[in-house]
């Protein structure tokens, strides 16, 4: 106990994230561990925001979101889900996807609720489950495929259970649901009072030809969904932090509940770029399976001849590394050794699940210039051959 009383969170600390940013920043490593680009963003988005702070467009915007904004979210659902979405009623402008998917758990599950999500899980989701005073069950995708079991899912569902947290493209797994799942899905909460959180953030980072299977677009789950997107890892541009969230009407009333006593308005002058840069750009975000998927076969052809394996992503701007070949399964500190010995910073999942099992795989972020990318494959390639030589 300290002077002011119990910790509503006592064991979380500092995310893994700040952590290997730091550590790689000290160290001069190369940061492919947190999410982000290093990379320019396009110069139009620039100027937009600049020109809306000249225009004036500085003060409060509205709660909801500002109208051009959500009309705006409405033609993108529509062009890329062929999905009639209400912008008045329907579409919610967040701080991030992360404020979205916070206060909608605080809306939608409180004291007594059970909230199921998978592991390796977001770190974000649990403490907020936590803080609505709600159970989060953990349940694993398994390695080292990372697929729902589904039957272990109807075996968790209780009179208790409130949402069900989906993440597709999930991170850090970099694997995606199919139609299939949400099949599965659907007629599993069919006739329970259960909500669907999607945190769908990786929707156009899909890659192989693959389509994004959205809970919007699902004909069972859509009335029962709150889907969350986020402006920051479409536009590469992580630090916006501008995200949405699209649901029903009665859904949509219930988050905003929380997110007006919670950011309340989103910054205007931002909203009103992002607002214009979609009317200039509709097809905003078809590009980035290429744009990604080159990234990711970029770096995988690169480290094709050592022993350092890593599976092709199946979506997000992530990629796994397979060091099985090399070291025993123990990830976190396989990242150390990364980072130290390789000069090269990447994330472990175990800090994403609640009790992980024996994990031989990193995540690496793509989501970095080619010469950023080259450097680090040269470095992790040099690295690897070290331990083969030495016998790891």
């Amino acid at each position: 106990m300290s002077w002011f009383g119990r910790s509503k969170l006592p064991e979380v600390g500092t995310t893994i994230f700040t952590v290997m940013s730091r550590r790689a920043q000290a160290l001069g490593a190369i940061n492919l561990g947190q999410g982000f680009p290093d990379y320019d963003i396009d110069p139009r988005l620039t100027e937009r925001v600049a020109e809306a702070m000249r225009q004036g467009h500085n003060q409060y915007a509205p709660m909801e979101g500002l109208p051009a904004l959500r009309a705006g979210i409405a033609r993108k659902l529509e062009a890329g889900y062929g999905l009639c979405v209400d912008p008045q009623d329907e579409i919610t402008v967040t701080l991030g996807a992360t404020e979205a998917i916070y206060s909608a758990i605080q809306a939608l599950a409180g004291p007594g609720d059970e909230v199921i999500a998978f592991d390796p899980a977001y770190d974000a989701y649990e403490p907020a489950v936590r803080l609505a005073g709600a159970r989060c069950i953990r349940l694993p995708l398994a390695p080292p495929q990372f697929r729902y079991d589904w039957d272990r899912v109807r075996d968790a569902l209780s009179d208790r259970t409130r949402l069900i947290l989906l993440n597709t493209p999930h991170n850090p797994t970099c694997t995606v649901a199919s139609a299939h799942d949400l099949d599965v899905l659907a007629a599993m909460v069919a006739e329970r009072p259960i909500t669907v959180l999607s945190d769908e953030v990786y929707e156009h980072m899909v890659f192989d030809g693959r389509a994004h299977a959205s809970v919007l677009a699902h004909a069972r789950l859509r009335e029962r969904s709150l889907a969350v997107f986020s402006f920051g890892k479409t536009l590469h541009a992580t630090g916006v932090r501008v995200g949405y969230a699209v649901a029903p009407p009665a859904l949509t009333a219930e988050l905003r509940k929380v997110h007006q006593f919670n950011t309340f308005s989103i910054a205007h002058p931002l909203q009103q770029a992002i607002a214009r840069y979609l009317e200039e750009c509709p097809d905003t975000g078809a590009d980035l399976p290429g744009f990604f998927q080159a990234k990711r076969d970029r770096l995988r052809a690169a480290l094709g001849g050592c022993a350092l394996r890593l599976p092709p992503a199946a979506g997000t701007f992530f990629q796994l590394l397979d060091f099985s070949a090399l070291a025993p399964p123990d990830d976190v500190a396989f990242a150390e050794r990364l980072l130290t010995e390789a000069g090269v910073a990447s994330i472990p999942l175990s800090p994403f699940y609640a009790a992980p099992p024996p994990l031989s795989c990193v995540r690496l972020c793509i989501a970095k210039r080619e010469a950023t990318l080259d450097a680090a494959a040269e470095r992790l390639g040099a690295f690897a051959q070290r331990l083969a030589r030495a016998g790891a």
